[in-house]
């Protein structure tokens, strides 16, 4: 009966990833394929990933290679085996919260670039926009923040009260 709650908590927690990327603007799968190697702990082939998540191995090959090139998953083989295994990098969230920073700061680049080419009879536009690119840049920079706490092995909770 324990083994039955434990496997609908897995299940929860692997569809709760799968949502939370969506929110993000990612694949629904790629999340999903993150929460599995997360709960898991453990690395797991090519074949396995498309069994377990009950999808094709096309959507299997497409999201793995986004997870990888984002830096959160990795690629290894094991000797003798000539499938493709796949597992979370060794400190996957500073990947994920470097790469979501990065965004933050082009985003506040972008908007401020834009507003250098604006007419200077247009302060009240410039000022909105300005605004939104502070509120980009105080994002990456929290980000920033939480990475070196997460670094410093600092535990969850700390820092400013809600």
């Amino acid at each position: 009966m324990a083994e039955e709650g434990f496997e609908r908590t897995r299940e929860r927690f692997i569809e709760m990833m799968g949502m939370v990327t969506q929110a993000e603007g990612m694949p629904r799968i790629s999340g999903r394929l993150m929460g599995l190697l997360i709960f898991d702990g453990r690395p797991y082939s090519f074949s396995e990933l498309a069994t377990q998540l009950q999808v094709s191995r096309g959507s299997i090959s497409s999201n793995a290679r986004l997870l990888v090139e984002r830096g959160m998953i990795e690629r290894i083989s094991k000797p003798g085996d000539r499938q493709d295994y796949f597992q979370m990098v060794s400190d996957p969230y500073d990947s994920i919260l470097n790469g979501v920073g990065r965004r933050a700061q082009a985003t506040s680049r972008n908007i401020r670039q834009i507003v250098g080419t604006l007419p200077q009879d247009r302060p009240d536009v410039a000022s909105r926009l300005l605004g939104y690119a502070s509120l980009y840049g105080a994002v990456a920079d929290s980000l920033a923040m939480a990475v070196d706490r997460l670094r410093a092995g600092a535990p969850e909770g700390t820092g400013r009260s809600e």
